[in-house]
């Protein structure tokens, strides 16, 4: 490949972004070895440091890592889901901290995501999704739990609930609504909501998938949206009237 001088990307970006094509197309293998610095320097008609640059931005998108010492050097990356729903995940929460999504925004997305996997969890769902569900409910009832746990007990439900579904591509594109937008509704409802109230409609759903009926599911998931929609609005006009 040759380099655009007058791009206005930096030689760096167009090699990264070069390497990054030939990862995807198949012509560089997961596992398999990149060229030398030196070699790809020759390639790219640049220095080495240029190159070291774009190995860095490369391995920076966890798409290659290095390796040092003899056998060393630069190897593509095989990704996995759960890396890959890891970094979902971290960059979900920093497009809603960043970017002020507010509340009805993320509460819209996370459960139009969350109703898409309830028919293959009720038709694929496993003794051991049913159990970490469970557990969960378990966890929840306790009455020493902290906010903070519970809020946490809360998002290993639903993820345990996404994992039923036996999609790993869909349980990929949940990992945003589940692990950032979950936690954003957590941390604004938690003060008003009620512990009771969540966990019925836990057990509602763990009702409804084991008994394979995506209906009540539904139904269940839906009551649990209504009831963090209102609570979202009573919060936000008990806000509105304490700032007057």
């Amino acid at each position: 490949m040759k380099l655009d001088p007058d791009s206005a990307r930096d030689y760096s970006h167009q090699i990264a972004e070069a390497i990054r094509q030939a990862i995807i197309a198949g012509e560089l293998q997961a596992e398999g070895r990149l060229p030398s610095e030196s070699d790809l320097a020759q390639q790219f008609n640049v220095s080495r440091p240029t190159v070291r640059e774009a190995l860095k931005r490369l391995a920076a998108q966890n798409l290659i890592r290095t390796q040092r010492g003899a056998t060393g050097g630069a190897f593509v990356n095989r990704l996995s889901f759960a890396e890959a729903q890891d970094h979902l995940a971290t960059t979900a929460t920093l497009l809603l901290s960043m970017n002020a999504i507010d509340f009805e925004t993320a509460c819209e997305a996370r459960f139009a995501l969350e109703r898409a996997c309830l028919p293959m969890a009720a038709a694929r769902r496993k003794p051991e999704h049913l159990d970490r569900m469970r557990a969960e409910i378990t966890r929840q009832s306790d009455p020493d739990l902290t906010d903070e746990s519970f809020c946490a007990s809360d998002v290993a439900f639903h993820r345990a609930l996404v994992d039923a579904a036996g999609n790993p591509v869909l349980a990929w594109h949940l990992a945003g609504a589940v692990e950032a937008m979950q936690p954003l509704m957590n941390m604004i409802t938690f003060t008003a909501r009620s512990r009771a109230r969540i966990i019925a409609a836990h057990q509602a759903l763990v009702t409804a998938i084991t008994a394979q009926d995506s209906y009540a599911a539904q139904a269940a998931l839906d009551d649990l949206a209504a009831y963090t929609l209102a609570l979202g609005g009573q919060i936000r006009a008990h806000r509105a009237r304490a700032a007057r």
